[in-house]
């Protein structure tokens, strides 16, 4: 598709739920909407300008809004760009260039970083954005990924448990709030994320039900990059066990915790304090960043 005319375009209630969504966020942000030949990207900045820049890619389903509570310990340190991906929910308008193959989303991430005039940044993703991140980890320049953090990442190291799967049926049968909700109290135990984000990824999930999900094989994982992979403990997602052990094996050099008590779905939100120190920790002040 070029003018991508059966993209899923944003109703007026999804709008208005990401705005409710958004403003969780504890930190003044700024918008950014960037063209490039797939569309226009939103991207939601905050932190200090001068900040080690870094790149939060979420997972499917969700927006850049679900970082409402890393948002704040991040940022205090590093300037931080929470991307809406393209071609799923979100503000990011999939208008132009199709998004058919992983080469496509990472053709579409080059122009995101060039859009930013980042030569050289940290990138973090969170489930389905684990994927992407270390997809494009392995894809970019030399050195424009210096730092990779993962998130509990899905179809990285292992794949989906079946029961994951079954639960996750409802979703696509008769997607909506309720259908979600359902599933979110299920996988996180009983503590969902804000009703703000539950009511916003019901919506997404009716409104771009039929955006297509751009998936690919187990990223490369040959190139090093100094990577932190950091495991729900109580992910029903995967066995984080499993996930561990075959990181271990393939990805040279990398740092892994498992944290207990939180879930795939909870990693994000449960204890941003913690989560951000662990975070942080990992990502020495100074990195370098600026025009490519």
């Amino acid at each position: 598709m070029t003018a991508d005319t059966a993209a899923p375009t944003p109703t007026a209630a999804f709008r208005a739920a990401y705005e409710q969504a958004m403003a969780l966020w504890p930190v003044p942000v700024e918008r950014l909407d960037l063209s490039s030949e797939f569309g226009s990207t939103r991207v939601t900045v905050c932190g200090p300008a001068d900040g080690p820049p870094l790149v939060l890619l979420h997972g499917g389903g969700t927006t850049s809004a679900v970082w409402y509570a890393l948002a704040a310990p991040l940022a205090r340190t590093h300037r931080v760009y929470a991307v809406d991906q393209m071609g799923g929910p979100g503000l990011s308008a999939h208008t132009g260039r199709a998004l058919r193959r992983p080469a496509d989303l990472l053709d579409w991430l080059d122009g995101v970083f060039h859009g930013l005039g980042l030569a050289s940044a940290a990138l973090l993703g969170h489930s389905y954005g684990g994927w992407l991140a270390l997809s494009y980890a392995g894809h970019a320049a030399p050195g424009r990924v210096n730092r990779l953090v993962l998130l509990d990442p899905t179809q990285c190291f292992a794949g989906f448990r079946p029961s994951y799967l079954l639960r996750a049926l409802p979703l696509f049968v008769r997607p909506g709030e309720r259908s979600t909700r359902r599933f979110l109290e299920w996988e996180t135990g009983g503590a969902p994320p804000a009703p703000e984000l539950v009511r916003l990824m019901g919506l997404g999930a009716v409104g771009f039900r039929t955006a297509k999900v751009v998936t690919g094989p187990r990223p490369d994982v040959t190139r090093a990059v100094p990577t932190l992979l950091l495991l729900a403990g109580r992910s029903r997602t995967h066995d984080p066990r499993r996930v561990a052990a075959r990181a271990e094996r393939t990805l040279a050099g990398v740092r892994i915790a498992t944290l207990a008590g939180v879930t795939h779905h909870s990693l994000p939100y449960a204890d941003p304090d913690a989560l951000g120190r662990q975070v942080l920790g990992f990502l020495p002040a100074g990195l370098p960043g600026g025009a490519p």
